[in-house]
């Protein structure tokens, strides 16, 4: 395994691909590790040279004391590409990681070659609704959430048809570290990208799944009209997407980064 010691947390990657191939970079969703980009890395390693990583707190990373603001991760991606010696980069974020992307986006445009965002939002849900999440899992963890986490993840039909799968990534969400949980659950209640989407130039493509109760389509469209040159797509599937509607998934995103 490969780790970016920082001065407050380490962080996990891993790179797949060839060495001179264009740079593409993954960003989970919150409770989730790298291994959810697995068939996205199967469909695209011959043509990209794909760097994942687990978010701080997150999979093998580590997670810094407090709670962390969009712009703490954001900055964990400019010190990975810093320490590859990335100039620009292809980026692809889903949930918390498409808010990493909008970030990124907005102060970090020149890093980038260009920007996908999936099931997310310019802003997601309300700072109540996290606070209570927060005080929840401070106080009682996260299998509690593992239930409804799933419903909101997957349809029941993909559950009921890939349960091994879906077994997979509960187990890697209710291994997530609280701290890391908790501070990423602080980072998506303050960041709001409303009023600075026009402030993201490069080519943007935005994709939401049909059923998404948590980041519907609408909010994938506003992001698309938002930046400068946005266009959406929608695929089957709920939350997590890439997963559900992985052929289609990873259709949209080759045709937006070729």
């Amino acid at each position: 395994m490969q780790f970016l010691e920082l001065d407050t947390h380490r962080l996990h990657y891993r790179i797949d691909g060839p060495d001179d191939a264009p740079l593409l970079t993954f960003c989970n969703s919150l409770g989730t590790d790298l291994h959810m980009w697995d068939p996205q890395v199967a469909a695209l390693s011959k043509r990209f040279r794909i760097l994942r990583y687990d978010r701080r707190g997150h999979g093998h990373s580590s997670a810094p004391p407090g709670l962390y603001g969009v712009a703490d991760l954001g900055a964990d991606v400019l010190a990975l590409w810093d320490h590859l010696r990335v100039a620009r980069s292809h980026f692809c974020g889903l949930s918390i990681g498409g808010l990493t992307g909008q970030w990124l986006g907005v102060h970090a445009g020149t890093r980038l070659h260009s920007l996908t965002v999936a099931a997310t939002a310019a802003k997601i849900g309300t700072a109540e609704s996290w606070d209570a999440r927060i005080a929840q899992v401070r106080a009682h963890g996260l299998v509690p959430l593992r239930e409804g986490t799933a419903e909101r993840w997957f349809t029941p039909a993909f559950t009921a048809a890939e349960p091994a799968r879906v077994e997979d990534i509960l187990q890697r969400f209710v291994a997530t570290t609280v701290a890391g949980y908790v501070g990423c659950c602080h980072a998506v209640a303050t960041a709001d990208f409303r009023d600075s989407l026009a402030q993201i130039r490069v080519p943007t493509l935005a994709i939401a799944g049909d059923d998404d109760p948590v980041c519907p389509p609408a909010d994938l469209h506003a992001i698309a009209r938002g930046v400068a040159h946005g266009h959406a797509v929608t695929v089957p599937g709920r939350h997590i997407c890439n997963i559900e509607s992985a052929d289609a998934f990873t259709a949209a995103l080759t045709a937006h980064l070729t």
